[in-house]
């Protein structure tokens, strides 16, 4: 399986199951929609039909490059990803924890997921209790596994942070006596943040990521505080001084965007012109009915939107003041792990949620919907089921992913919109797959015009 397209006469052609990305000529390029995976010969009537365009030699020294390539398994090569599926015998650890800090937070942004904090139940903390038993089920539930990662989410988890501290420092002597190696990430909204909490988060955790959704006009709107006043002109100096304090790098300001601003280059632009240089912005995910959703006819304005953001990424990086986009960074020489590529990020079987009361969930985006509740930290133990369920859950299990060119980059999408749109974690959600086949042709289009 090959795709293949053309951007402002740079012709792309990528190989679905080598992963090989190529750029190629124009007269490879037109030939390819004549020879196929299942066609290699090149007849006179093809040449004659492409004649019109090219000349002859042109045409049959493409044709060389092509069966060259094609020789050497990086054009129409064969899917062995099927075979490691056909006998994978794959036994999950839990390596990740998202844990929950808080159940509440001090914003009310319209667009959020977690019903500004409750998950669809009560306001709650986690006590230090609750996070200590989930390092110690996390470390038994790793086996062998050495690296774990805890990421401290809410909810906003600053308005918890003694008990941020707490965990730390408990899983640090845990990792003494056990030769584990923890690596710490939290999420803020930064209204809560300070140089103290600051020095905290750069001493101790490894990456940090600070919402923040762009300009000051659209994230006032979105994100503000519970009493309704805008939060950008608080938070802004602290992130460039918390990214400056980590050498603009590891960290990422993250935000999102929504109907509300479909022409969200500019808010990535804009974060970008404020001096940072790692940034994410994300689309929405929420219901077709909810005001700020985005919806299909929406797409081809999005697209243009992530063009425009390639072009203006590869002029900065010549300029020598370039910046990263977490949706266009794409390792194309070599990517993750065959396993990586087939299940994603892992949740429900090598990562989980943890709530305040120490329920486990696959996620943190079915944290409060029962069905999907695995056990609690203090029981020791998880649902098999349905940890299986999603251990067992990959590209191959998914119909839509079967002729899908980009499944290896997504590795069949987000499990929780799966299920929250098509009521299956095996049946992706549509506009997600849309917008990341946009993503990684951009991808590659940056990556050939470096």
């Amino acid at each position: 399986m090959i795709h293949k397209f053309s951007k402002n006469g740079t012709n792309i052609v990528a190989d679905v199951y080598s992963g090989a990305v190529h750029v190629v000529s124009d007269v490879v390029y037109d030939l390819l929609d004549y020879i196929t995976e299942d066609n290699r010969e090149l007849t006179d009537e093809i040449v004659k039909t492409l004649s019109l365009k090219h000349s002859e030699e042109d045409i049959r020294e493409a044709y060389e490059e092509i069966s060259f390539l094609a020789e050497k398994d990086a054009l129409f090569s064969k899917d062995f990803y099927s075979g490691v599926v056909k006998n994978w015998k794959k036994q999950s650890v839990v390596k990740a924890l998202c844990l929950h800090i808080t159940h509440d937070c001090n914003m009310r942004c319209k667009y959020c997921f977690a019903d500004t904090g409750e998950y669809g139940g009560k306001r709650s903390f986690m006590s230090s209790e609750v996070g200590k038993k989930a390092i110690d089920f996390v470390i038994d539930k790793s086996a062998d596994r050495k690296n774990i990662e805890i990421d401290f989410f809410g909810g906003e988890p600053l308005m918890n942070f003694d008990v941020v501290k707490d965990i730390v420092e408990y899983a640090k002597a845990r990792a003494e006596e056990t030769g584990k190696i923890f690596r710490f990430t939290i999420t803020t909204n930064g209204l809560l943040l300070n140089d103290e909490i600051a020095g905290y988060i750069n001493e101790n955790m490894g990456n940090v990521v600070l919402s923040i959704d762009g300009r000051k006009d659209k994230h006032d709107f979105m994100r503000p505080r519970v009493g309704g006043q805008g939060t950008y002109d608080d938070i802004l100096p602290k992130y460039k001084k918390i990214a400056d304090s980590r050498n603009q790098d590891n960290y990422y300001v993250r935000g999102t965007f929504t109907s509300n601003n479909l022409d969200f280059a500019e808010d990535v632009i804009h974060l970008a012109n404020e001096g940072f240089e790692q940034i994410s912005v994300e689309p929405v995910v929420l219901p077709d009915e909810h005001e700020f959703a985005l919806k299909k006819e929406h797409i081809p304005t999005i697209y243009d939107q992530y063009d425009k953001l390639a072009e203006e990424y590869i002029k900065r990086r010549k300029d020598g003041k370039g910046f990263n986009f977490f949706h266009f960074m794409i390792d194309f020489s070599q990517g993750p792990c065959v396993y990586k590529r087939l299940s994603g990020c892992g949740a429900g079987h090598e990562y989980v949620a943890i709530t305040p009361e120490g329920d486990i969930y696959p996620c943190h985006q079915f944290v409060g919907n029962e069905p999907f509740k695995m056990g609690n930290v203090f029981d020791g133990d998880m649902n098999t089921e349905i940890r299986d369920r999603f251990m067992n859950s990959n590209v191959y299990t998914k119909e839509k992913c079967a002729d899908c060119w980009a499944k290896f980059y997504c590795s069949g999408g987000c499990s929780a919109n799966a299920h929250n749109f098509n009521g299956d974690i095996d049946k992706p959600y549509d506009i997600a797959c849309d917008l990341e086949k946009k993503r990684v042709e951009c991808a590659m289009y940056i990556a050939a015009n470096k």
